[in-house]
């Protein structure tokens, strides 16, 4: 990799680290071509990313980021996984992990705040960004769906008495 490449990777992580929700750092050693293929499918189907990158690089990349709290976890055969949504990339690697006990789970950053372990597997446990938006409208639908049905429904018991009453005449 000449220095030109280099400097683009340092560009393209220095981007990923500035703009996405959360970045999970996790070790994997041992893993297949397969596994790591699987990995990268579920990241897809999230919305979410995996990249490999040099220690060396993504150090530099992340200096001076809000993610800088992850440096330290850039040791040894590391990957990255991260997305837009604060939540995605930590279920999708958290999931990976309970299936395949190959990688390790070292921390990551959301936002400005350094996440160890247990932070990242704290954040996959939180409702996504779609959950959210799906709950917030549920509620603020329910509330004019059950006005629609209290308004419709004495028109309808007044219909049901009125049939009722001509069929009895009938």
């Amino acid at each position: 990799m000449d220095r030109a490449q280099k400097e683009k990777v340092v560009e393209e992580l220095g981007q990923i680290f500035e703009s996405s929700g959360v970045v999970v750092v996790a070790r994997y050693e041992g893993l297949t071509v397969a596994e790591m293929t699987d990995l990268r499918n579920r990241a897809r189907g999230a919305e979410s990313t995996v990249r490999v990158a040099k220690n060396r690089l993504a150090k530099i990349a992340v200096e001076g980021t809000p993610a800088a709290g992850i440096m330290p976890l850039l040791e040894g055969m590391t990957v990255l996984t991260y997305s837009e949504d604060p939540v995605a990339a930590a279920k999708v690697i958290e999931d990976f992990a309970k299936d395949n006990k190959k990688i390790e789970i070292l921390g990551g950053a959301m936002g400005g705040t350094a996440l160890d372990r247990a932070g990242v597997e704290a954040v996959s446990k939180m409702p996504s960004r779609d959950e959210l938006i799906a709950s917030i409208v549920g509620c603020i639908g329910a509330p004019a769906s059950n006005i629609a049905g209290a308004i419709g429904a004495p028109a309808s018991n007044i219909a049901s008495i009125l049939s009722t009453i001509e069929e009895k005449a009938a």
